[in-house]
């Protein structure tokens, strides 16, 4: 991400001190998080200084975000080094990966979006939920560098609002056209026949197709298949679960009730009340038209995605 004349990965390590661009100030200031430690920076994970199971990158760090497949995957591949300065290297080489990943996942994905095209996405999944470029919204940024004329529909993601504040503040540095809707207003657009594809981002793919991702996203692929409407997620090889067999059996994050109850501090439901807040929900296979991956583009089905991986 350019920001200032300057290119930004959403984390990087400098003189041995984890840098992060904190999206909890977003859009309205842009400042840099340093972890000094692993604490700091587990902390920063739970709190949502960073965010997007892509950026993630031991059970204090496992813990944070349950739902991340991407957050275990990295976990994973570091805890295999023999000393720190091999994990150091390790983890370079894993947000590499990643930022290349999210590259191709946009060249793939680019070619479904036709010139025109009016684009449904749901949450944050752009440069700032991977290491660079993204998942949803790469081929969004690819199609826009490939001259295509395309407007997005960015759902608010309600309680911490990140298409609202993330997604929205990446495509006006992009100078994409689009505009924020409640989450409640996507139908409305669908059955005008003012959205012509839908592109969202995943935490966690299970073996059978089935994928977990921010909260209101099944109800999007629902209202899409309704619609007749393409539902599309993108994500990297790395969110696929080929040990979880369904959606039923991914854990969903439950997050403190003040995140409903109220925004950016200030209390706006009813005093005496309680809230519930799933981070994520499960849109099961048969909604989805396809997975775009940095391989290519596989469909939600079990047998394909086994020989795909």
């Amino acid at each position: 991400m350019k920001i200032n004349d300057r290119h930004y990965r959403t984390v990087w390590m400098e003189d041995g001190v984890v840098k992060i661009i904190n999206q909890s100030l977003l859009p309205h200031n842009f400042e840099i998080y340093s972890c000094e430690s692993y604490k700091e920076t587990a902390k920063a994970i739970k709190d949502m200084v960073v965010r997007g199971a892509g950026a993630i990158a031991a059970g204090v760090i496992r813990s944070t975000r349950p739902t991340a497949q991407n957050l275990f995957y990295a976990v994973d591949k570091v805890l295999k080094a023999k000393n720190k300065e091999e994990a150091v290297k390790i983890a370079q080489r894993i947000a590499d990966e990643d930022a290349e990943a999210s590259m191709k996942i946009g060249e793939y994905g680019e070619k479904l979006i036709k010139n025109g095209a009016r684009i449904l996405t749901h949450c944050n999944a752009g440069w700032l939920a991977f290491v660079d470029w993204g998942t949803a919204l790469s081929p969004i940024y690819a199609a826009k560098r490939k001259g295509k004329n395309i407007f997005v529909f960015v759902d608010e993601t309600r309680p911490r609002l990140q298409g609202a504040s993330l997604t929205a503040w990446e495509l006006s540095q992009e100078k994409i056209p689009h505009a924020i809707i409640v989450d409640n207003a996507a139908g409305y657009y669908m059955k005008k026949g003012e959205v012509d594809l839908v592109i969202v981002g995943a935490d966690r793919i299970a073996a059978n197709g089935d994928v977990a991702n921010k909260i209101g996203t099944y109800e999007k692929a629902v209202l899409a298949k309704e619609n007749n409407i393409p539902f599309y997620v993108a994500a990297p090889t790395s969110t696929f679960d080929l040990k979880c067999e369904s959606g039923d059996k991914i854990p969903i994050e439950e997050r403190d009730e003040k995140e409903v109850l109220e925004v950016k501090g200030v209390r706006v439901a009813n005093p005496t009340s309680h809230a519930k807040n799933p981070a994520f929900d499960v849109t099961p296979s048969r909604y989805i038209t396809g997975i775009i991956t940095e391989k290519g583009i596989v469909k939600a089905d079990a047998s394909e995605i086994r020989k795909f991986i």
